[in-house]
């Protein structure tokens, strides 16, 4: 079988990981590292928050924020393929607080935050990563969750979407606002902040 590269670093670091077979895209080591450094930077304190794998495929980045003590990690992924990878993959890492969900990620997060169960959310770090060249699957994936009726985000969440480098996913969405790009070879990662609404001035009495 297909490796999906590593767990970096943490409880797991060394660790390889089972990529879910032809047709899948797993994150390259390169890629993982450069996300999880630029979430240390943006974030005071990245892994006390809890962690959103959409798209999970092998898992790999749900498993590597656990590794770095995230305290929970929700793993969204449809394929029972890919689902089963993802079990074998926390068997090999030995990590806790993972929650597997098999589902239609827009199915899932259309329902809310609520309907899935409170003590998983709202989180503080998403990753998105659906197929490429499924640029409105990305575009209704960040939609959703950038809509604050739902519940999904953190006021200070960092969202990453990974994408082919020439389908740009969308500069805002909801309350999500794009920051910042970053490109390799043909993956690029775009970072969305939650926009804090602005505040009215009250003028001197």
């Amino acid at each position: 079988m297909a490796e999906a590269g590593r767990v970096i670093t943490g409880s797991a670091g060394g660790i390889r990981l089972l990529a879910p077979g032809e047709g899948t895209r797993p994150i390259s080591d390169k890629v993982k590292q450069s996300l999880f450094a630029s979430l240390e930077s943006e974030l005071d304190d990245p892994w006390s928050a809890r962690f959103l794998d959409l798209f999970a495929g092998s898992g790999a980045c749900g498993i590597e924020a656990l590794s770095r003590g995230a305290p929970c990690a929700v793993l969204v992924e449809q394929d029972a393929g890919a689902v089963r990878t993802i079990a074998e993959n926390l068997r090999r890492a030995k990590v806790a607080g993972a929650v597997v969900v098999r589902s239609d990620v827009l199915r899932y997060l259309a329902a809310g935050v609520r309907a899935a169960g409170d003590a998983w959310g709202p989180f503080g770090v998403v990753v998105v990563d659906p197929p490429y060249a499924q640029t409105a699957l990305l575009a209704d994936t960040l939609r959703l969750l950038g809509d604050p009726s739902l519940g999904w985000l953190r006021d200070d969440a960092v969202v990453i979407a990974k994408h082919f480098w020439k389908d740009a996913p969308p500069d805002g969405a909801g309350r999500m606002v794009a920051v910042r790009d970053r490109r390799f070879g043909e993956t690029a990662l775009r970072h969305y902040r939650v926009a804090q609404p602005a505040v009215a001035e009250v003028p001197p009495a």
